[in-house]
């Protein structure tokens, strides 16, 4: 999607707003405004996308609503970075040790609360660009599972979008505060035949299908119980291993 392509003035002014939005939105989030740069004026968007003042405008108040963009007094307008932490003071859980299987678990049941919603609310809110961001991490997800390669970064990444498709930037910072290093992945052990490993990529896969297939048909309670099972799936995993451990030490 090119971001000089002209909008079809045909439609009304909210359409045209959210057309815009989107088309620069899908601009800031594959890397043709990277973080820093500033948008191109408020001129210069009216002349490219043949579009009122007040288009651009609205459509740029929406994106910096998503914390995508700020206006710089007599600067202009310029792409933010993507939130890379929470501030402690908001929420923390000092009590966690990742080392440990329990508290893997306890995490997992929290986020299940938080993701089945975000999941529901990216069915009804998602713009065609977040839908073709989740399914571009979707399908990075697949390579690296295809490929035998270290699934983590790209799985939160996906998790990631989906916050991201809720259009509450709270769902977002949620999971950044929480960290890729929760995407549960113990299911996968040394001692693991090739046949488990095999079944548990498939799994995965399918179970990350559900979701993203709901979310692009538009219906929030699939999305919802696809996010749900998902969720509780590596929950299951991981009292199946919590079991296994308890059972070593006896």
């Amino acid at each position: 999607m090119s971001v000089e392509t002209k909008l079809d003035t045909g439609k009304g002014s909210g359409t045209l707003v959210s057309k815009l939005g989107d088309t620069l939105r899908h601009a800031i989030v594959t890397g043709q405004f990277p973080p820093g740069s500033r948008l191109p004026s408020e001129a210069q968007l009216t002349e490219t996308h043949g579009v009122s003042r007040t288009v651009v405008r609205e459509a740029i108040a929406a994106l910096r609503a998503d914390r995508l963009v700020e206006a710089r007094q007599g600067a202009g307008v310029f792409v933010l970075e993507p939130p890379s932490s929470t501030p402690s003071s908001m929420l923390s859980f000092p009590s966690i040790d990742l080392a440990r299987v329990s508290s893997m678990i306890e995490l997992l049941e929290l986020r299940t609360a938080v993701e089945v919603e975000a999941a529901g609310l990216a069915a009804l809110r998602r713009s065609p660009a977040q839908e073709e961001v989740i399914l571009e991490r979707h399908y990075a997800v697949r390579a690296c599972l295809e490929a035998s390669r270290p699934t983590s970064e790209a799985d939160f990444a996906l998790h990631l979008a989906i916050a991201e498709a809720t259009n509450n930037p709270r769902f977002r910072e949620f999971l950044t505060m929480i960290g890729r290093s929760l995407i549960p992945r113990a299911a996968l052990r040394s001692d693991d035949s090739e046949t488990d490993q095999t079944a548990y990529i498939k799994l995965l896969d399918e179970e990350h299908e559900a979701i993203v297939a709901a979310i692009s048909d538009g219906d929030e309670e699939a999305a919802r119980e696809a996010m749900r099972s998902h969720l509780r799936g590596s929950q299951l995993r991981y009292r199946s291993l919590l079991r296994e451990l308890r059972e070593s030490v006896r």
